[in-house]
């Protein structure tokens, strides 16, 4: 399967126009600190609520299943609202896929040109990064503390919440620019600086020893 990084409009797209969503609010709804407010609280409720839940299962249920499924219906709620909802109106972010006729996949990340609410921004970007230290914290524990079925919860998270932070990161630094791509090109001009130095240097001439006594 074929991974390309392309900007086509969405298919059959009934929602706002991805960058028109200033244009479609009400501008009596300015002035105050906050532009979305009930979107920057989504944004961090339902992943705090997921790690709580965590830490504090034990103390209301001793059923690991009860636990297991509330921590995942709070995952599962973040990670579509995040990448759905929050990235959009916050910071002006947007990646998706989606699989043409020709049944290769498409991965897109999009950033609109604009100024974004410098607060709401913030909390964005703390609540996106924060969030999976939290949960990387927790995958050592319980490592180390051999407790393997909170392990697969934990990974469960990792996993939800770095596929957010990967693909945000991606619409920051570049709708078509592979995060690798900068590495890379490093290693590259070392390489070719490497060998056309090793072309051009001088080649030290032979210098031919003198004896230094009679025998």
């Amino acid at each position: 399967m074929e991974l390309k990084n392309v900007n086509v409009p969405l298919l059959d797209d009934d929602t706002i126009p991805f960058g028109e969503e200033d244009e479609m609010r009400d501008p009596s709804a300015g002035g105050t600190k906050y532009s979305h407010p009930y979107v920057t609280f989504f944004h961090l409720f339902f992943r705090s609520a997921a790690i709580v839940i965590y830490m504090f299962c034990g103390w209301f249920s001793d059923s690991f299943i009860t636990s297991f499924v509330f921590v995942v219906l709070f995952l599962s709620a973040d990670f579509w609202t995040v990448k759905n909802i929050t990235g959009r109106l916050l910071v002006g972010l947007r990646w998706w896929n989606y699989v043409d006729d020709e049944g290769v996949s498409h991965w897109l990340y999009e950033a609109k040109k604009g100024k974004v609410n410098n607060h709401e921004a913030r909390i964005f970007w703390l609540g996106l990064i924060l969030c999976p230290v939290f949960w990387s914290l927790f995958f050592i524990v319980a490592l180390f503390g051999l407790k393997f079925k909170w392990l697969l919860l934990v990974m469960i998270a990792l996993a939800l919440n770095g596929a957010n932070l990967y693909g945000y990161i991606k619409c920051n630094f570049g709708a078509n620019k592979d995060l690798n791509s900068a590495a890379t090109d490093f290693v590259k001009t070392q390489i070719f600086k490497n060998a056309m130095e090793i072309m051009t240097k001088p080649t030290a001439q032979p210098t031919t020893a003198r004896p230094t006594g009679v025998i």
